[in-house]
């Protein structure tokens, strides 16, 4: 008989054995605000810097933010109470999707309980409900997208990272009559790559592909309205559905699509990963509404992030600290070991009180084990220039 706990026991142990058994850090907000944590050591709460947030703007902690969520709270209570089919659609929701519809100038937008589940929602019910319809995946979409293709059961076509080139090849050689969908990313969250996106869409375009990006890093941050990366005018052809998150660069929590009014609606109507489930807090709703707003017309809070990023790969390479060059806000520091990779950060946490967490499979492949930086707009120069001084120390260690 095939005993299940001890098979569930040696997988875990296997994946001790491996160095890629995951610890959480037990953490709180220190009272200075970001980027300060205290973590809880031998019963003692430790204060640390945060260097692997993706609150990559601060917006969690602004002030306004912060107030109009808790109004909101005040005004719903804690829960919506309901499928948005039952009770738990709120003004609060009607009014976010009607400005995340506008920031990205599509005709309609869709709430969901996060990016992930948008991302798998969505392209599961397109697969499902469009016959015969082929995906084209860029081959390092993140674990959603590929899952969101799977569950639908349809023909997938792998394209080559960030080869465009090899995407016309493929789209070409594909039936003309048959439906096709381009599933990639704008920023690409463990190498920080950014996607030939002009490219890629022009070329969708030209074999008749819809097009499906996920913008959840860039979203807040890039763009002429902070929009996203597809958010710029020297991008001439638009995605047809963008997905995006509340949860990093504006600082709240959930995800949702964007798009042409029909495809929204037909995800809504069919999509049981938005049917059957509890719709977001109307507090949460109103506080990343509020976020939006802010970063619709300051750019205050990006340029500082992006001054300190530019900074810390300056220090870095004057340090001779080799990272993955990339023209995003995300530093990779490849370490290639997961044991090297957890006894650096544990070693930056319990010394220098820095707080990195290592990134090891399943995350990223065997080999691109790394350590991956996240500078915020709430990291100062001296923070910076610690920073650097104490990577060099582990590292060299």
């Amino acid at each position: 008989m095939f005993d299940i706990h001890r098979h569930i026991s040696q997988e875990l142990t296997t994946l001790k054995m491996k160095g890629n058994y995951r610890l959480f850090l037990h953490q709180v907000r220190d009272e200075s605000g970001n980027p300060y944590i205290k973590y809880k050591k031998d019963g003692k709460w430790i204060r640390a810097v945060n260097y692997c947030s993706n609150d990559y703007l601060a917006m969690s902690t602004h002030p306004g933010v912060v107030e109009e969520s808790i109004k909101a709270t005040q005004m719903y209570g804690l829960s919506s109470g309901g499928t948005r089919n039952i009770s738990g659609t709120t003004d609060a929701h009607i009014s976010l999707e009607k400005k995340l519809a506008l920031w990205h100038k599509k005709e309609a937008s869709l709430l969901f309980g996060s990016a992930y589940i948008a991302n798998l929602a969505t392209l599961q019910t397109i697969g499902r409900r469009i016959p015969d319809l082929t995906f084209f995946s860029d081959e390092k979409n993140h674990a959603s997208l590929i899952e969101g293709m799977r569950s639908g059961g349809n023909k997938k076509i792998l394209f080559r990272h960030n080869d465009a080139r090899d995407l016309e090849q493929k789209l070409a050689a594909s039936d003309p009559f048959s439906p096709k969908m381009v599933v990639f990313e704008s920023i690409y969250s463990m190498n920080g790559q950014i996607a030939p996106v002009s490219e890629i869409l022009r070329i969708s375009r030209k074999h008749n592909a819809l097009t499906y990006i996920d913008e959840v890093h860039a979203i807040g941050m890039y763009g002429d309205r902070n929009a996203g990366y597809c958010d710029q005018t020297s991008i001439p052809n638009k995605p047809d559905i963008v997905n995006g998150t509340l949860s990093k660069a504006i600082g709240a929590f959930g995800g949702y699509i964007a798009g042409p009014a029909e495809i929204i609606d037909f995800v809504r109507s069919f999509g049981s990963g938005f049917i059957f489930t509890t719709s977001l807090p109307p507090s949460v709703c109103s506080g990343a509404e509020k976020s939006i707003d802010i970063l619709m017309h300051d750019k205050v809070r990006v340029t500082k992030m992006k001054a300190m990023v530019s900074l810390f790969r300056k220090l870095l390479k004057e340090d001779d600290i080799h990272f993955k060059s990339n023209a995003s806000h995300i530093t990779p520091i490849t370490i290639g070991n997961p044991s090297k990779c957890k006894s650096v950060t544990d070693r930056l946490l319990s010394e220098f009180g820095i707080y990195i967490q290592p990134i090891n499979y399943p995350t990223v492949p065997y080999g691109d084990e790394c350590l991956r930086v996240i500078i915020t707009a709430a990291h100062q120069e001296d923070q910076i220039f610690h920073l650097v001084k104490c990577l060099k120390i582990c590292l060299d260690g």
